[in-house]
């Protein structure tokens, strides 16, 4: 039987900042978005702020109604990410199948490593102790026999504890917590299983899987296996987990998008971003998904495939602009969007051509930008850009408020 840990750092991102604050430990504090970006959400918040019932994702305006006090600071993603990836470094001393699961969360496969270390569960108080030592930071984590349960393990208990779970316990501990504890049940999936009278784990365990498929699909038949402690996916070892299967990026507008005119002028903007990356790992994607978030915080996604792997910005881009037209009608405006590009494959792997294509033109969009890539790089990320980012100015982030200022004041 495997032995799988899932570590999780509590409280991450304010815990770290409150490393040089200490100060911020006794009072409520949080570390929150931009509002002037209009990022302004809760992305993490200390013990004092959770007494007061604020809640990771939630707007700082709710938040401050709840605690006027509130301590929030801007996000420092670089030193945060220089703290997790020595936390991470600390894990690779037990074992080298270490999986990161988010910027602060991993799972660890141990199981060739108890006859060196002990038992899982010494194994994770190893680690809990020397996390607290030797960073100043907590972790809770659950030790189990595949990741669903591990990682439910790691959520049962916090902050600074270890849980385990195991083939015979596991009904009394997992079955009785709500549904939407279990790994991938988000709000839509949780609305449905409550519509159907499935509020918590062990009601989704004793559901038939036959009637899970009918109302969720494959994702249906995959829960009923979570639920039952019957998952068997692997632990992707440190030098598995580089290899890019996605790349994609979202941005918040400055102000609501109202049309897809908008939505174009972000989705060019997108495009380029992802499209520049998947050059640089040369790769080119086989499909391209889009997200949108509504003005009321909803959202959707819709995904499409390509008829030719592609790492060109306008056909990327032009992919999205077709799902948005098909797929959404601006009943309300959109805060914000994004393009994902996956199924990726080697860009030097070959192409069957088409006879009804025009790979001449094609060749030429792919140089074009190739040679903004090449510009870009000896003078400057923003040193040169498609003129329909030009065309309005409220819409993009404000770091690249840059381009209007010198564009729009040179005339």
């Amino acid at each position: 039987m495997r032995t799988i840990l899932h570590s999780d750092l509590n409280n991450c991102y304010a815990s770290i900042e409150s490393i040089s604050h200490p100060e911020y430990r006794k009072i409520p504090f949080a570390v929150g978005g931009d509002e002037e970006l209009r990022h302004g959400i809760i992305l993490a918040k200390n013990e004092c702020a959770k007494k007061y019932g604020i809640k990771t994702g939630e707007p700082l305006l709710t938040a401050r109604q709840k605690c006027p006090d509130l301590k929030v600071v801007k996000p420092n993603f670089e030193l945060y990410d220089k703290y997790c990836t020595a936390v991470r470094e600390l894990y690779g001393e037990y074992t080298d199948m270490v999986e990161p699961f988010g910027i602060d969360e991993s799972w660890l496969d141990t199981t060739g490593s108890v006859s060196l270390f002990g038992e899982g569960k010494k194994i994770a108080e190893e680690i809990r102790a020397r996390v607290k030592k030797e960073f100043d930071l907590t972790v809770s984590v659950g030790v189990s026999y595949n990741k669903v349960f591990a990682k439910l393990g790691s959520d049962y208990k916090k902050p600074d504890a270890v849980t385990v779970i195991t083939p015979e316990n596991y009904r009394e501990i997992v079955w009785e917590l709500p549904v939407e504890d279990l790994l991938y049940v988000g709000k839509s999936t949780k609305n449905k299983l409550n519509g159907c009278g499935i509020r918590s784990i062990g009601e989704l365990a004793r559901t038939s899987e036959t009637f899970l498929y009918s109302k969720l699909g494959k994702h249906g038949k995959m829960l009923h296996i979570y639920a039952n402690g019957l998952d068997t996916s692997p632990v992707t070892r440190v030098s598995e987990a580089d290899i890019v299967k996605s790349i994609g990026n979202s941005t918040t507008a400055l102000r609501d998008m109202q049309n897809l005119a908008d939505v174009n002028i972000v989705f060019h903007y997108l495009a380029e971003q992802v499209c520049r990356r998947l050059r640089s790992h040369s790769l080119k994607c086989n499909a391209v998904q889009i997200y949108a978030r509504r003005k009321d915080l909803t959202s959707f996604e819709r995904q499409t495939r390509l008829k030719n792997p592609t790492d060109i910005s306008g056909v990327v881009c032009e992919a999205a602009i077709n799902l948005m037209r098909l797929n959404y009608s601006f009943e309300q405006p959109l805060r914000a969007v994004g393009i994902r590009t996956s199924v990726l494959v080697d860009s030097n792997a070959p192409v069957q051509l088409s006879f009804f294509e025009d790979a001449e033109h094609t060749e030429k969009m792919r140089s074009i930008d190739m040679l903004k890539d090449k510009i870009n790089a000896k003078y400057g990320k923003r040193s040169i850009y498609r003129a329909v980012l030009m065309s309005d100015k409220t819409l993009l982030p404000e770091y690249n408020k840059e381009i209007y200022s010198a564009c729009f004041n040179s005339h």
